[in-house]
């Protein structure tokens, strides 16, 4: 079982991963030395981040195969940052389309897949900026921006309960629930490409702003 647990900068994902599910847990990536930049080389920042994204999904396996069940701090496919950034006109069409095709072929490959469970939970926005606030430890930068894309991420996220009903919850769970998941048998609907080109044909287009 790979469950992953989401929401913009500051909504608490990590605190939620280190409380619940510190043995279990596969770390959120953050910026990598080095990356290529989306602007100047839409195509190599697409291959650069689906392998970086592959990797994380490898993680979770390897932790699912040795402890049972596996948490992200944020999704391993992370395709809804971009699309959110394209969403907003912080991105273009193109890096959405490059970072697309390249997640795409790891999912082909079994590299790269959907997740079993999602808990995606909404902050009020003065909630998240206490919170930022009240972490010295991340420095969080871009928080603003981050705090623009949460109505995109949800958007990402509600298109997803559609295409694939049962996996996605709008709130994080409690020990409970998350021991109860652990008992799950995987998805046999992880590598599935009908799906994932289902979920990018029903994803709004329309800039939002």
């Amino acid at each position: 079982m790979i469950v992953v647990i989401e929401g913009i900068s500051a909504a608490g994902k990590t605190a939620w991963c280190r409380r619940h599910a510190a043995d279990r847990c596969v770390p959120e990536t953050g910026p990598i030395a080095g990356a290529p930049d989306r602007d100047a080389d839409p195509h190599a920042a697409a291959r650069f981040w689906a392998a970086a994204n592959a990797r994380r999904w490898q993680a979770a396996l390897a932790l699912e195969r040795t402890s049972g069940y596996a948490v992200c701090d944020t999704d391993p496919l992370k395709l809804h940052y971009v699309w959110s950034l394209w969403r907003i006109g912080a991105a273009t069409e193109a890096q959405w389309r490059a970072e697309c095709a390249a997640a795409r072929e790891q999912i082909a490959a079994r590299r790269l897949g959907f997740a079993d469970r999602y808990y995606v939970r909404a902050i009020d926005t003065d909630q998240a900026r206490r919170q930022r606030d009240g972490d010295p430890t991340r420095t969080r930068r871009n928080f603003d921006l981050h705090l623009r894309l949460q109505a995109p991420l949800m958007a990402w996220y509600e298109t997803l309960a559609r295409v694939l009903p049962g996996r996605v919850q709008f709130d994080w769970p409690d020990a409970g629930e998350l021991e109860a998941d652990s008992a799950a048998a995987p998805d046999p609907l992880r590598y599935a490409l009908d799906r994932f080109d289902a979920l990018v044909a029903a994803l709004p287009v329309a800039a939002v702003g």
